[in-house]
């Protein structure tokens, strides 16, 4: 495929500027370029076919099944980037005056009641931009209250060695120590290793539920009581909220607080790193420790509310990621209640019927049924002399994108997959095919994966040298210079 830049010849247009419509300013003398920035000079049509062309080489969502797990990566519906594309959603300037914006501010508002309803909490702040920000703004209001309660915030946050990598980043950056205990041997969380760490000093637990091994924590009531027992707080990683909707609610586990992934669960597109919204859900208890401002109601009207002297502090600028909010209530409201429990209910349905599938060809570490993800080991490929990444580099040669690979890290060689509610039998059947087809060559020709991927535009990559020598520079590759 031709790039942008080859494409170019001199006097060329794509475009025609629109009269100005602002004061022409002189540009200091610094501030000028010292030669002209070196832009195609190209046709409007080259441009869309460039970008349509590299967009059909890329896997995404809309091309095939995407089984991340942990991830969430389900299909977008498409009438939620319509409502997002509004003109009174995305024209709204994030300064302009609350009177101005009533109808943005309702759509928050109405946002925040039903995820509070579905998290079972009392109150909520939609400003984290993702779920590792939730999660910090969550440990940042434990801190404040048990300050503001005790004069003390303590010192230390357990969390299982299943704990997404984000959550131990996040108790470090709020100044806790991080504790870890390990899962009993049916992948859970450990009751007798938690009564052990549980003291005074505990400022709280940190869950998620389901687990990273797509198992939920059928002891998390008495995990919760031990923690309360000693004073300290429990909170919930949200990220695998997709199992739970309609069918049980972190509140009602016992949780203090939790985050809600828009991004995974409410259907927001969000591969290659963004955008996200991390709301932090919280009983009444912490409400005065929410990040300002706090949207309100007064005589019918929204209103932002700054005078909070407990309130942690601003996490995020303005109204947080609006457009994912926006996407996330279409998607709510398009449900409804028992359509966001069928939601759930199929996602395992799914996950339990790619387990039974594949159980006879990939190790299954834990033998329970799952909830929205299975998690699978590699390790009888890895004999053979094929790693999980063989595998992984394989499925794309099948127009399928790799699950998660080598996490959670208690299972060696892991292969964690998520189907989500929106994919077909249909789908999951080709899917299993091509595993079983994947399994077969690792016995017959293993060598073939060693060199897969093959029928992609780019062959294997060199990724800790991509990684170590970052250069997506044009000019930079071809010329050696920009």
């Amino acid at each position: 495929m031709n790039l942008i830049f080859e494409l170019s010849k001199k006097g060329r247009e794509g475009i025609q500027a629109p009269p100005m419509d602002v004061p022409q300013a002189a540009v200091s003398l610094p501030m000028q370029r010292k030669m002209p920035p070196r832009l195609p000079e190209v046709t409007e049509n080259q441009v869309v076919r460039h970008y349509v062309n590299l967009s059909s080489m890329n896997h995404h969502v809309d091309k095939d099944f995407y089984p991340l797990g942990s991830c969430t990566m389900k299909y977008n519906p498409k009438i939620n980037d319509e409502i997002a594309s509004h003109p009174g959603f995305s024209a709204l300037h994030p300064m302009q005056p609350a009177p101005t914006v009533q109808g943005a501010l309702q759509v928050l508002h109405e946002l925040s009641q039903a995820l509070c309803k579905i998290a079972g909490m009392d109150a909520i702040t939609l400003q984290p931009a993702a779920g590792a920000q939730g999660e910090l703004t969550a440990l940042l209001i434990f801190r404040a209250y048990l300050l503001k309660r005790d004069g003390n915030p303590r010192k230390k946050v357990i969390i299982p060695d299943s704990a997404h990598g984000t959550n131990p980043a996040s108790i470090a950056m709020a100044g806790y120590e991080i504790v870890q205990i390990a899962s009993g041997s049916d992948g859970l969380l450990d009751i007798g290793g938690l009564e052990r760490v549980v003291d005074a000093d505990t400022a709280a637990l940190m869950v998620t539920n389901p687990n990273t091994l797509g198992l939920f924590e059928s002891r998390i009531s008495e995990a919760v009581a031990l923690v309360h027992a000693a004073g300290g707080l429990v909170y919930m990683d949200g990220a695998n909220l997709n199992a739970l909707l309609g069918i049980t609610r972190p509140g009602d586990m016992g949780f203090d607080a939790c985050h809600l992934n828009l991004h995974k669960t409410f259907s927001t597109p969000h591969g290659g790193g963004g955008p996200g919204s991390g709301p932090v859900a919280v009983k009444k208890r912490l409400e005065p420790f929410l990040p300002l401002p706090v949207l309100s109601m007064k005589h019918g009207g929204y209103f932002w509310e700054w005078d909070r002297p407990d309130s942690i502090g601003q996490m995020h600028g303005f109204y947080g990621n609006f457009d994912v909010a926006v996407r996330a209530l279409t998607y709510i409201l398009t449900m409804g209640s028992d359509g966001l429990q069928a939601v759930s209910e199929n996602a395992i349905i799914n996950a339990n019927y790619l387990r039974a599938r594949l159980a006879e060809h990939y190790d299954l570490p834990y033998s329970q049924a799952c909830m929205h993800e299975v998690v699978f080991s590699g390790d009888r490929q890895k004999a053979r002399g094929v790693k999980t990444l063989d595998i992984a580099k394989r499925l794309l040669d099948f127009g399928f994108h790799p699950p998660t690979v080598y996490f959670p890290l208690i299972v060696h060689e892991a292969l964690m997959i998520e189907p989500t509610e929106t994919e077909s039998k249909e789908t999951l059947d080709r899917f299993v095919d091509a595993m079983i087809q994947i399994d077969r060559e690792s016995q017959a020709e293993p060598e073939r994966l060693h060199d897969a991927p093959m029928n992609t535009p780019v062959r294997r990559l060199d990724e800790v040298g991509a990684a170590r020598n970052l250069n997506i520079n044009y000019f930079a590759q071809t010329h050696g210079s920009i």
